[in-house]
């Protein structure tokens, strides 16, 4: 039997080994909501009206959708029958193959999309498991014949009937094509026959599939509970694409209430639990797409790291020897000492007067701070450059900075030229991170660049100190940045947490700033598995501000608070009492954390600097 186009497969098979990947949404909402009746069979649309399903494919593509779904779910013949279509049943997929296809060109795969059979199976009915695997190789011969790329078995809820499904696809496509199996869950995160998590998780694992995952359901939040139950049990990726919420009746149509960046949100919190494949089911629509697609790009590894040139023989030969940590700057001086040291966090002003942060960081240098560090663009808003605001305060207050340096705004030309004019006006020290997606801030239909990610922006800053431009060309001339990345010990999927900080490291990062860090277990198995890679960590920690503000932390940044923290902000009765608590929680924290870590990073939140410089006593002689 021929297995789909091999190289497209393997192709498929590789990426998916290395990052995330994004599905379309939709296609009978996007049908419905074109006037086609809801009882019409949606799959013969593809022979009666092929224009208007070929431009909804084009229109997912448009959003970035990197998986185009065949417009087959119900196309096997138990579903073809009830319209009278069944022996339309090849001409119906291998034309929803084609239609995708088209559409997809070389931007996306074509998934072949099988769903359930729609007939009760033994033991609930007439139907055998042998009938049901026939009907299912029917459909994907179809399908593997017309050369997709992988299948999609969706939506199923008898775990029985997705066996037979599953074990159908195998037969037909070999070993060659990837298999994605997925389930359809109620409110509890139970199939509907009632099988929890843990038990259909562990079934699905033990079959011959590539993927597991979840499908329409009841909504991105019951969808991204039970992904986080799923990946204690399977090692295999896991992908997600979950309904825009319950619909709801309104004028006679029904309407999924679920916002483009109420879904996107949740996408982001799935992709931090280590799904693979990100897409949407019933309500989603390139809307949705468009904004999913933005969140992988701001957090997804890179896929094609810049070459690190000084690595060639023809470069290193002309590659100048990088300037020592020690020499870059008092920082990288301290750190390479050994010397335990403390930032303060203060964000770049919103306007052009920088007096306030300017004063902020005169006080923090007379209580011994070390260094002032300016985030770039926070929450994707719109402030003074970092880079200007560091340099104002190494003038006018008299204390180092550290640039945060993000991917966000500008390509890899860009990155370059600013990255030269950072180390020509002095500002040395450097965070490099992949930066916070435009739909978080004020403006989100800004256009996100995100040529390279933080593990690509490392590789250039290496580049540059080496003297080499991003061509690997010399530059007669070489800077001497100190390069500081990021990480989070409270990652939900840590494995692929320090899989990215490992990159990080190899390409040439030289310390490292974590997350606010509240749980200190967390943080201590973090530091054990990053032991290997012998580079400072510098702890964040954030005072909290109240107990809605600890509850933001929780489920809003995926920052884990222990429920003693969060006991103790809620036992307040006032602000000024939760300020003085969260600095508390905080100086304990800085205290705990002095003997395993070689710094702090201290927030001043919303601008409280005193609250950092009271937290920063905790850390006693230095």
């Amino acid at each position: 039997m021929k297995t789909a186009t091999g190289s497209r497969a393997q192709e498929f098979r590789d990426q998916l080994s290395r990052r995330v990947i994004v599905a379309d949404g939709a296609m009978g909402t996007m049908l419905y909501s074109r006037g086609v009746f809801i009882n019409r069979c949606f799959d013969e649309l593809n022979l009666s009206q092929p224009d208007l399903v070929r431009q909804i494919h084009q229109e997912y593509v448009k959003a970035g959708a990197e998986i185009i779904e065949t417009n087959t779910f119900g196309g096997s013949r138990p579903r073809l029958a009830a319209f009278g279509m069944a022996e339309k049943l090849k001409a119906i997929n291998q034309a929803g193959v084609k239609l995708a296809r088209e559409a997809a060109k070389d931007s996306a795969y074509v998934a072949g999309a099988v769903g359930p059979l729609g007939v009760r199976i033994e033991p609930l009915g007439p139907t055998s498991f042998a009938e049901a695997r026939a009907a299912f190789r029917e459909q994907i011969e179809a399908l593997v014949e017309a050369e997709v790329d992988l299948l999609i078995l969706e939506t199923f809820a008898n775990l029985d009937e997705l066996r037979e499904a599953v074990l159908a696809a195998r037969e037909v496509a070999g070993d060659e094509l990837t298999i994605v199996a997925q389930v359809t869950i109620d409110d509890f995160g139970h199939l509907p026959g009632g099988t929890d998590p843990e038990t259909f998780t562990r079934m699905m694992d033990s079959w011959p599939v590539d993927v597991i995952g979840l499908n329409c359901s009841v909504g991105p939040k019951t969808t991204l509970e039970t992904i986080e139950q799923m990946m204690a049990f399977t090692t295999k990726p896991i992908s997600a694409m979950p309904n825009a919420g319950l619909p709801m009746r309104v004028e006679g149509r029904n309407i999924y209430l679920c916002s483009p960046e109420y879904m996107a949100q949740y996408a982001r919190r799935m992709l931090w639990a280590g799904v693979r494949i990100v897409g949407g089911c019933c309500g989603t629509t390139p809307d949705h797409i468009k904004l999913i697609r933005s969140e992988t790009r701001s957090l997804q590894p890179l896929q094609k790291k810049l070459s690190v040139t000084v690595d060639e023989p023809e470069a290193r030969s002309q590659a100048l020897p990088p300037v020592g940590m020690a020499a870059k700057s008092k920082l990288g001086a301290k750190l390479a000492e050994g010397k335990f040291v403390a930032f303060v966090e203060i964000l770049p002003p919103r306007g052009v007067d920088a007096s306030r942060e300017i004063e902020g960081a005169r006080r923090c240098a007379e209580h011994g701070i070390d260094c002032i560090n300016v985030p770039d663009g926070p929450r994707a808003s719109a402030r003074m450059s970092a880079q200007v605001t560091c340099q104002l305060i190494q003038q006018e207050a008299g204390i180092e900075a550290v640039n945060h340096f993000c991917c966000r705004d500008r390509n890899i030309l860009g990155i370059q030229s600013e990255l030269l004019g950072t180390h020509k006006v002095g500002v040395r020290n450097l965070i490099c991170i992949t930066g916070d997606p435009p739909r978080m801030g004020a403006y989100p239909d800004a256009t996100a660049v995100f040529d390279v990610d933080a593990i690509g922006l490392v590789n250039i800053v290496r580049n540059l100190n080496h003297g080499l431009d991003i061509g690997g060309n010399p530059m007669g001339s070489q800077t001497a940045l100190l390069i500081g990345v990021g990480a989070n010990p409270g990652a939900l999927n840590m494995d692929e947490e320090i899989r990215r900080f490992e990159w990080k490291v190899e390409a040439g990062a030289e310390y490292v700033v974590t997350q606010p860090v509240f749980d200190l277990e967390l943080l201590e198995k973090f530091l054990l598995r990053i032991e290997h890679v012998k580079i400072p960590a510098i702890c964040g920690i954030w005072p909290l501000t109240s107990y809605r503000n600890a509850e933001f932390m929780v489920n809003e940044l995926r920052v884990p608070v222990p429920e003693e923290f969060m006991a103790r902000m809620r036992s307040v009765d006032s602000a000024d009492k939760a300020r003085d608590e969260g600095v508390a929680i905080a100086r304990e924290m800085t205290a705990r954390v002095r003997r395993m870590v070689q710094g702090v990073q201290l927030s001043a939140p919303f601008g409280r600097y005193q609250m950092a410089l009271d937290v920063a006593e905790a850390i006693g002689p230095r």
